[in-house]
């Protein structure tokens, strides 16, 4: 069976995409010289190191703390040097402190560094603090979209777009693609993207429009340009991880190339103190059919992503591994309904149902499917999750046409999920 599943696996992509390589060895060679954040991380160190010369710790106010933390936190999106953040968040909450919580300006950075460690409800507490203390409605409408975005609470979060229509700026269409791929207008979404790349006024927005555009274009299929964006968004922000692990994608699932894959992966991981490479190599194992290594992998993923100081930022990753390859679905279970505190949105509430699955609750996942999942927008692996759901409730029409949705976006799914669906289909 494991050999059924990578060659249904190459079958899939070699019939629908030009074999023409779209990375190759070259790329790979160039990164140690072309694509390394030690510019960056110099120019950002200096910064840091000057504001945090300013600061007096016997007369604490805000400028010269809150430019230190907010250069923290760029090291960390440098580095993913999760302590940065940890760091900063203690800067700003001194900030808050020292002005006996009358300011709004430390709540809202508070806001970014939970948003950015996925403490979503807690972003939502602190912004409401903030907002009861004044900020600017520009940004309040800015950071409101992303924090109710995030909560699933889509028709509040399209509101706050509304709002920030008349700008017709850089911010309001990087949010507006978002809003469009959640509703599924692929076409609207990729417009929105390209007119915020037009709009940026910095490098490193640029480079994350670009990114993101990228990212749509491979939820496609349509590789070359997604090749072609995610090379100059890495151009321009040479220190990105999630934009380097898009193109070692593209090498494995387009090019085929596992060697080119694996490299671009490890130097991700040698580079980068996040966990995400290893989930990548987990996957590229898997595509490889070497289950010594695809267990190596998800263990070493797992042991890293459930430290403390990560907190909920990987249950997506680590309820697919504890379900399946590792077997341990109580502890899936367990992580997808504290996920729920955190966020309860459709998406979660299909890995919720799919933990439940998996630990042999199968009328529990339905029920949860029916009440919370149904006939909402979900990403091609949700979509994955509640086939499963439907097809072992004993609803193969429904369950199908979950399955065929999931494999319109095949690129976001694993070689398992791919070859799973296509041999349920014989």
């Amino acid at each position: 069976m494991k050999k059924k599943i990578a060659v249904i696996s190459l079958v899939i992509f070699a019939s629908c995409h030009n074999r023409t390589p779209l990375i190759g060895s070259a790329f790979a060679d160039s990164l140690p010289g072309s694509y390394s954040p030690a510019s960056l991380l110099g120019s950002n160190d200096r910064e840091m190191q000057f504001w945090k010369g300013r600061i007096d710790t016997t007369r604490p106010g805000e400028i010269n703390e809150a430019r230190y933390a907010g250069a923290l936190v760029t090291r960390f999106r440098y580095t993913g040097a999760i302590a940065d953040i940890f760091t900063a968040d203690s800067v700003y909450a001194g900030i808050d402190s020292v002005y006996r919580h009358r300011i709004s300006g430390p709540l809202m950075q508070l806001v970014t560094t939970d948003m950015l460690t996925h403490h979503f409800s807690d972003a939502d507490t602190l912004l409401e603090r903030a907002r009861a203390l004044g900020v600017e409605s520009y940004t309040e409408n800015n950071v409101r979209f992303d924090v109710l975005f995030e909560l699933g609470r889509w028709q509040e979060a399209a509101f706050q777009l509304r709002a920030l229509q008349h700008y017709r700026d850089y911010n309001y269409y990087f949010r507006k693609a978002k809003y469009e791929h959640l509703l599924g207008h692929t076409d609207s979404a990729l417009a929105a993207i390209r007119r915020a790349a037009t709009l940026a006024s910095q490098p490193g927005l640029k480079a994350l429009a670009l990114s993101n555009e990228g990212d749509l274009l491979l939820h496609t299929g349509r590789f070359p340009e997604a090749a072609q964006n995610l090379k100059m968004a890495l151009r321009l922000n040479p220190a990105d991880l999630h934009t380097l692990l898009g193109i070692g994608w593209i090498a494995l699932i387009h090019d085929q190339d596992t060697t080119l894959a694996g490299r671009i992966f490890r130097y991700s991981a040698q580079h980068n103190a996040l966990p995400d490479p290893y989930f990548k190599l987990y996957q590229l194992e898997q595509w490889r059919e070497d289950s010594a290594g695809e267990l190596y992998f998800a263990r070493t993923f797992a042991a890293r992503a459930s430290q403390p100081e990560y907190g909920g930022m990987y249950n997506k990753y680590l309820i697919e591994l504890y379900s399946g390859i590792l077997h341990s679905p109580e502890r899936s279970e367990a992580i997808a309904y504290r996920e729920l505190q955190n966020r309860a949105t459709p998406q979660t509430y299909a890995w919720y149902a799919y933990a439940l699955l998996c630990n042999h609750k199968q009328e529990a996942a339905y029920q949860v499917f029916e009440k919370n999942v149904s006939g909402k927008p979900l990403e091609a692996v949700e979509l994955f999750y509640c086939g499963k759901v439907l097809k072992a409730a004993g609803k193969g029409y429904d369950a199908n046409a979950y399955f065929d949705a999931a494999l319109k976006s095949r690129a976001d799914l694993s070689s398992a999920m791919i070859a799973e669906i296509e041999s349920s289909a014989e």
